[in-house]
């Protein structure tokens, strides 16, 4: 049933007379309730902020004065009640409303100051199902909304970060708020209150199993207003979800100007393709641009695997984004400053490597605080007109695959890690790819194209220019081996690569023409081996 709408104009300034604070963050609340106090605002609290405002030497009424109730079921019932929410959501201008509120003894609540109980804190800390609900928040979240719907005459705060604004706003009117301010605060509760359900929901849906619940819901924090999106005429901005993996929103970032949306675009892909590498077992380096990778490698120091992952392409090297999976040296830094480099992420830096980035003030430096694992499943989203598409990441590693040998030659052993090596980074080239690999690092890299005979082409093509720019003849592909993110549809994506000079190939298989393509293969001389698992990455 609709409910016919209120005429009532809402008042531009309302006086700040009573405040109701509940907060499980306690920052900033003393200076806040100070602040309140002295424009001889009444004070109503609950639990241990009211014993903290207390304890500060303020006056405070408990809300089960109000309510008339003590607080019962372990606190879970203290602010759902009229006397609370009648204060809240009463139409002060409206004869019934107001009527009703003398009747009943309820006073107005002017100012709401609510943060939430910290479930995401809670679900990253512990698995405990009890304890996770527990931290569910019920009467702050109704509060919450009911101060928004009536923002007509309620300011309703929902973080730390907006208490010296708002108190900066009510000292500027003079111990009121401003219509426009309390539209704005409303539009942040909601904001707030939606993220907060989303991540509830999400977690429900993790815990039970269930990839495609009925309703799904994406939430974030806003940690910056960029200057422009993708190209300068676009809007953008960077949101900071709930999930803890380690990356660009864990980052701290020591110097250098303002992340771009390409930048952090760029430089998740980076490290996210880094982190296929095991530091324990190696030194990795991936050096993106636009998203796709123009050089990969691994080696004993990053030092060496830079210059390695750098001779793979250095002219599409320059301006990119450098990702490293061990904590960056001295050594490395020397190198990667030699070139323009718009980020370095790494999981750490040492004093002597800061100190050298520091020199170039352009130069952004990312420290992580770790690694994103993986094989961790998560969810990636992407909008389309009207919708989303929702799907976990592409979590498949080339650890979990027993490789099925299809050609009558098998690949040696160095062959074996450069295939799994060539795997791990096809995974996070944009499809078509195709990917060379040869002694640990990429020679050849193909992507992005509606045919994977051109993918292979492309990379052939830049490991020819690479190997002139060494002052070779010989392209870098010449005993290589190549893996492809999906199967070949036919023969001549596999001979595109046995002609650059490939002795091995690693793909998922399950076309149609497999039988077509390991007789080119075995006709070749190559090994292949089947991966059965696709990495298309679009």
């Amino acid at each position: 049933m609709s409910v016919a709408p209120k005429s009532i104009a809402a008042p531009d300034q309302v006086a700040v007379r009573r405040a109701l604070l509940s907060v499980s963050d306690k920052t900033g609340l003393i200076d806040l309730a100070t602040a309140l106090a002295a424009r001889g605002v009444e004070l109503i609290s609950t639990g241990g902020t009211a014993k903290a405002i207390a304890a500060a030497g303020l006056a405070v009424k408990d809300v089960s004065e109000v309510t008339g109730f003590p607080e019962i079921m372990d606190g879970r019932v203290k602010t759902l009640h009229p006397g609370v929410h009648g204060g809240l959501l009463g139409i002060r201008d409206d004869e019934g409303h107001a009527a009703a509120m003398a009747e009943h003894g309820i006073g107005a609540i002017d100012l709401l100051v609510v943060n939430l109980y910290p479930f995401q804190e809670t679900i990253a800390r512990t698995g405990d199902w009890a304890t996770a609900i527990e931290n569910i928040d019920i009467g702050g979240p109704a509060m919450i909304r009911a101060a928004a719907k009536n923002h007509a005459y309620v300011a309703v705060v929902v973080d730390p970060a907006q208490y010296a604004d708002v108190l900066a706003a009510i000292e500027a009117g003079g111990g009121t708020t401003t219509l426009r301010l309390r539209k704005k605060l409303a539009l942040a509760a909601y904001g707030r209150t939606a993220t907060y359900d989303a991540a509830v929901s999400n977690w429900l849906a993790d815990q039970l199993g269930e990839p495609n619940p009925r309703y799904r819901a994406i939430g974030g924090e806003l940690v910056e207003v960029m200057r422009y999106g993708e190209n300068p005429h676009q809007l953008a901005a960077f949101y900071r979800t709930g999930e803890k993996r380690f990356g660009v929103t864990t980052a701290v970032q020591l110097q250098g100007k303002t992340l771009s949306y390409n930048n952090i675009n760029d430089t998740d892909a980076a490290y996210e393709l880094v982190a296929e590498f095991d530091p324990k077992r190696t030194a990795a380096v991936a050096i993106i641009k636009h998203a796709n990778p123009c050089g990969v490698a691994e080696a004993k120091t990053l030092k060496d695997a830079y210059l390695k992952a750098l001779a793979c392409d250095p002219v599409s090297a320059f301006g990119g984004i450098v990702a490293l999976n061990r904590t960056l040296d001295a050594e490395a830094a020397e190198e990667i400053v030699k070139i323009f480099t718009e980020v370095i992420i790494a999981p750490d830096a040492t004093d002597e490597a800061k100190a050298i980035v520091a020199a170039k003030k352009n130069l952004r430096l990312l420290l992580a605080g770790g690694l994103p694992k993986p094989a961790e499943m998560g969810l990636t989203v992407k909008t389309v007109a009207g919708g989303f598409l929702a799907q976990t990441r592409d979590y498949g590693t080339v650890d979990d695959i027993d490789l099925e040998v299809k050609t009558r030659r098998q690949p040696t052993g160095n062959e074996e890690k450069d295939m799994a090596f060539a795997f791990r980074v096809v995974k996070h080239v944009k499809s078509n790819a195709i990917v060379f690999v040869k002694d640990g690092a990429t020679v050849g890299i193909g992507a992005g194209q509606m045919s994977r005979v051109d993918s292979a082409r492309i990379a052939v093509s830049k490991a020819t220019e690479a190997a002139k720019a060494a002052g070779s003849d010989r392209p870098l592909t010449d005993g290589s081996v190549a893996a492809s993110d999906a199967f070949f549809p036919f023969a001549d994506g596999l001979e595109t690569i046995v002609a650059a000079g490939a002795t091995a190939v690693i793909q998922p298989g399950g076309s149609m023409r497999d039988n077509e393509v390991i007789e080119a293969a075995d006709k070749a001389g190559i090994a292949m081996a089947f991966t059965g698992m696709r990495h298309f990455r679009h």
